[in-house]
């Protein structure tokens, strides 16, 4: 029996990554009346394969994952309505969503709207070929393994930069720290810890990637530089603008301040995955669905509102 609903939700799910999907398996399986809205921008989907996400010993290629996902939460009544929400409101203790000229109404809502990654200087269509042949990479927890013993580079300054290059250091010694622009702006700290640890330091700016043959190349002054792998090291875009418009709390670069059931300082309006404060991982964003599909069930029951 289908559990997706066209009048009042008991949870609208917005974003149909990993985070979204859990979500919705629960909260179908809770008996809920579910909707899930995607403008299909899960960062899921730029994974060429997953080695580190438990039950693949092969790996999985994340759009692989998500439509295996997708295939379970139809199982128990869940489709995903594509379309981008561009307002969302509150409607006395319910919620008012838009999308494409649709309104949704629901007793709670649930963010899982994830994040972008802040690109480096490159084409487009370089950055996907890149993307898919592990030239470009942007998590060094995720896949810093398939990195071991090869030339990799670290584009990004300060803090950041620091820290992905000391933590990429681990798999190779063969690790250059590049500013996009200028300097690195290291701090003495940083400067010594990474002088160390023997990782070669380059200023900006450091012009469009580009590929030839098996390497990606980094244009810096005085010369070009060629690596197996890069890791942009320059931070994200939070999808948190929904729940701000609320006045729910967040972190100065946007990530969802939430409790430990991933309740947001507004009431009926939850977040999971990479939208809230936490290890940017599949496995994690996964473990916050759960946790908050199980919270909105007994927040609703409380109220009971549960009752058919």
């Amino acid at each position: 029996m289908s559990r997706e609903q066209t009048g009042l939700l008991d949870c609208l799910i917005i974003g149909a990554g990993p985070a979204g999907l859990t979500a919705a398996i629960y909260l179908a399986r809770f008996r809920l009346r579910v909707g899930l809205v995607d403008a299909g921008n899960s960062r899921a989907a730029l994974i060429p394969r997953t080695h580190n996400h438990a039950g693949y010993p092969n790996g999985i290629p994340g759009k692989e994952l998500l439509a295996l996902m997708r295939e379970q939460a139809a199982n128990f009544g869940v489709t995903v309505r594509s379309g981008l929400v561009e307002s969302l409101k509150q409607n006395g203790e319910h919620f008012l969503a838009q999308f494409g000229g649709t309104t949704v109404e629901a007793r709670s809502v649930l963010l899982a709207t994830g994040v972008v990654n802040n690109r480096p200087e490159i084409a487009p269509e370089i950055h996907d070929v890149a993307l898919a042949r592990g030239l470009l990479r942007y998590c060094p927890i995720c896949d810093g393994y398939e990195v071991t013993d090869r030339r990799v580079g670290v584009i990004g300054t300060r803090t950041r930069g620091h820290n992905e290059a000391l933590f990429l250091r681990m798999y190779s010694k063969d690790v250059t720290l590049i500013a996009p622009d200028g300097e690195l702006d290291l701090s003495k700290d940083e400067m010594a810890r990474i002088q160390e640890a023997g990782i070669t330091l380059r200023d900006g700016p450091c012009a469009p990637l580009r590929i030839e043959g098996d390497a990606i190349l980094a244009p810096v002054p005085g010369g070009t530089l060629a690596f197996d792998t890069i890791y942009p090291a320059l931070g994200s875009i939070i999808r948190s603008d929904l729940a701000i418009m609320l006045g729910a709390d967040a972190t100065e670069d946007g990530c969802l301040v939430i409790d430990d059931h991933q309740r947001t300082s507004v009431p009926g309006l939850y977040a999971a995955g990479d939208v809230a404060k936490g290890l940017d991982q599949i496995s994690h964003a996964m473990g916050h669905a759960g946790v908050a599909a199980t919270t909105i069930r007994n927040d609703l029951s409380a109220k009971m509102l549960l009752l058919r």
